[in-house]
Parts: structure tokens; sequence; C-alpha cells
């Protein structure tokens, strides 16, 4: 099982079956859900780095 973190509440989320993510200076990001997606996209250098 290939893990990631949601960079915006900072929850796992499996890399294969989860359904939201998007792309970011060239980095795929995961979400748990379309808020934390929405909450990223709208200031993602506040979750980058």
């Amino acid at each position: 099982m290939n893990m990631a973190i949601d960079p915006v509440c900072k929850m796992e989320v499996d890399e294969k079956t989860v359904k939201i993510k998007t792309e970011y200076n060239g980095e795929t990001y995961y979400f748990c859900a379309p808020g934390c997606k929405k909450a990223f996209e709208e200031n993602p250098e506040e979750y980058v780095g």
C-alpha cells in the first residue's frame, strides 16, 4: 500500500485508491476530500514546502 499525506489536513490517503488529486509544480498531491483539494488549490504555497 502506497500511502500519501493530505497536505491540508495531514490525513493518510492511499495513492492507489484515492480519487481526489491535483498536480502542482510537477508533483502529485492527494486529498481525503474535495474541501481539502479546494483549500490547497486556493493557496498551494501555504501547504507546500
